[in-house]
Parts: C-alpha cells; structure tokens; sequence
C-alpha cells in the first residue's frame, strides 16, 4: 500500500473578504477550514494530513483541531509569504509519502471523489491536477488593453486544486524552485515532467471574496449538504 499525504492550504490573507478571514468563515455552520479537513478525513486513500496557516492563526486551528478530534491531522505549521512557500512547509512536515495532495482551503466543496479520482489520474504520468474547460472567450491584451489575440477555447482550461503528484517529484520541484508560480503543477512543468488534466466540476469554486462565499453555501445546500 503506497501511503498518501495531504497539505491543506490555508495561509492566505483574506485582502479581498471585507475584514473576514475566509479561513474560519462559515459555510453550512461550521468554518471552512473544517469542511476542506472533513473531506480528506472521510478519504479512506489519504493517511496523513498536514494544515498550513499564517502565524496569526496558529492557536485558533489548533484549537479547532481539538474540537474536532481529526484522526489523520499530524501537523499544524505556519506559511510563508508567498502560497509557494507555504506549500513547501507543508510538505517539509509530511513522513514517508509516495504521493501527496496539495489543496487549498480556499476551495472548500472539494469531495472524497475529486480527491480520489485525482490519485487515480496521477499514476500515468506522475502528476494530476483538477480542472474545468474555460467557457468564455479569452482574450490577450497589452497595458494599453489593446487585444494581441483571441485565444481557441477548445484548448484552454482553468486548473484548480486538488493537486497530485508523486512525492519525489513535488519534492524535487520545490528544491529546484525559480521565480513565483500560481499553482504547483507549474513547477513540476518547469522541470519537464508532464502533468495530466482530470475532468473536475465548476462547483470546485474558490472563495476569495465575500460574494464568493455566499455563491458556495448556495452550492453546499443545493447538495443537500449537512
């Protein structure tokens, strides 16, 4: 049995939430910490789980982590400046992974499936990442907003998290780490691995501002979630 770990990603700072730390906002009455670490409890693949967040909210995830008794939780550590950073520290506190599963706290209706399938996926090349086909038409501009092109949707997709990868291969790419990157997957590119798509859904949404989160608890209770 190879042994999954996960690093939950949660030291964000929440600019753009109108003074609330989406961290320990609520959805469906409990924080959104809880329902992200209550879908990585409930996958029978993932053993260990390790939650990163920023300095100021180290005794408060602690404390949640007693409320809640999570079984598979080792490891509570501080982030960094940079989300590159934090996810580093999170998988310097993992212990004899062969894989691991980045996702951000941000994304709170991820689900035991989208976890699994992810696991799935990431034996053929290593390395797996969630995402949906862009609908819309996107466009490249200048400064000016002047528009260079139009791009083909057919071929775009907006990746989100979970993110999958063998570990000595997530490892590597954040030793070899150069530059500032939005999501994990690129540093694995950077080293020319290749990174599969999975199919994920476009309930996966990220909260990042107060409207976002009143989108998600409207999804939460339109799956009958409790």
């Amino acid at each position: 049995m190879q042994k999954v770990g996960a690093v939950i990603v949660a030291a964000g700072s929440s600019e753009r939430m109108g003074g609330v730390d989406k961290v320990f906002a609520l959805l469906g009455g409990k924080p959104i910490l809880a329902r992200v670490v209550d879908a990585f409890e409930a996958c029978l693949s993932v053993k260990q789980v390790i939650i990163v967040v920023s300095k100021a909210n180290l005794n408060r995830c602690r404390q949640l982590l007693a409320e809640q008794g999570w079984s598979k939780v080792t490891g509570v550590c501080p982030g960094g400046r940079r989300r590159q950073d934090s996810v580093a520290a999170g998988l310097s506190q993992l212990k004899n992974c062969d894989w691991v599963v980045v996702h951000d706290c941000a994304r709170p209706l991820v689900t035991v499936d989208l976890i699994e399938q992810g696991l799935v996926e990431a034996r053929e090349t290593g390395a797996a990442v969630a995402a949906v086909p862009v609908t819309g038409t996107i466009k490249v501009a200048g400064d000016d907003k002047i528009v260079h092109q139009t791009l083909p949707r057919q071929n775009l997709w907006a990746v989100q998290t979970p993110q999958v990868f063998r570990f000595d291969i997530i490892a590597e790419a954040y030793r070899q780490a150069k530059g500032e990157v939005t999501d994990d997957a690129s540093l694995v590119e950077q080293l020319g691995y290749k990174v599969k798509l999975y199919m994920s859904t476009y309930d996966n949404i990220k909260v990042t501002t107060p409207d976002d989160l009143a989108l998600a608890e409207l999804l939460w209770q339109k799956h009958g979630k409790k």
